[in-house]
């Protein structure tokens, strides 16, 4: 059975650097990969609801969404699932508070800058590029 999965995700900025964390080594999907924080859409739901509480969960955070800015999608499990991903731009509601991983799904996170995404992803990878991105957007918009 062939299935379409809604994932979104946030380019999360603050002090000029972006939020990234690191998949938990019990994940089956891609564990120990750094990613940027967000999940799949669960029935029912929009992708700012999806965000939210993602971030809630997974980093005890509450985020104010911006745009959509990015897109990509890709195919996985044998060619049965298409999965379409889609990026935010967000801040932290509260930039001073406490970043608490929940480590069933994280075990860290990072604050890095544009100059420090080769170090984490690849230069073809989709998510590098959506940071390359979300940094793209913050220069234009200074």
């Amino acid at each position: 059975m062939k299935r379409q999965i809604i994932t979104a995700c946030v380019f999360l900025y603050k002090d000029g650097k972006a939020l990234i964390g690191k998949r938990a080594k019990t994940k089956s999907f891609l564990p120990g990969k750094w990613e940027l924080p967000g999940g799949h859409v669960e029935f029912g739901e929009t992708l700012e609801e999806c965000l939210k509480r993602e971030m809630q969960e997974e980093f005890n955070m509450k985020i104010i969404l911006r745009k959509p800015y990015f897109e990509f999608t890709y195919i996985m499990n044998n060619d049965s699932d298409h999965v379409i991903e889609v990026l935010y731009l967000a801040k932290m509601k509260n930039p001073s508070q406490e970043i608490r991983i929940r480590k069933k799904d994280h075990e860290d996170y990072k604050w890095i800058s544009e100059n420090e995404i080769g170090n984490y992803f690849a230069d073809n990878d989709d998510e590098g590029n959506a940071i390359r991105k979300g940094f793209e957007i913050l220069k234009i918009e200074k």
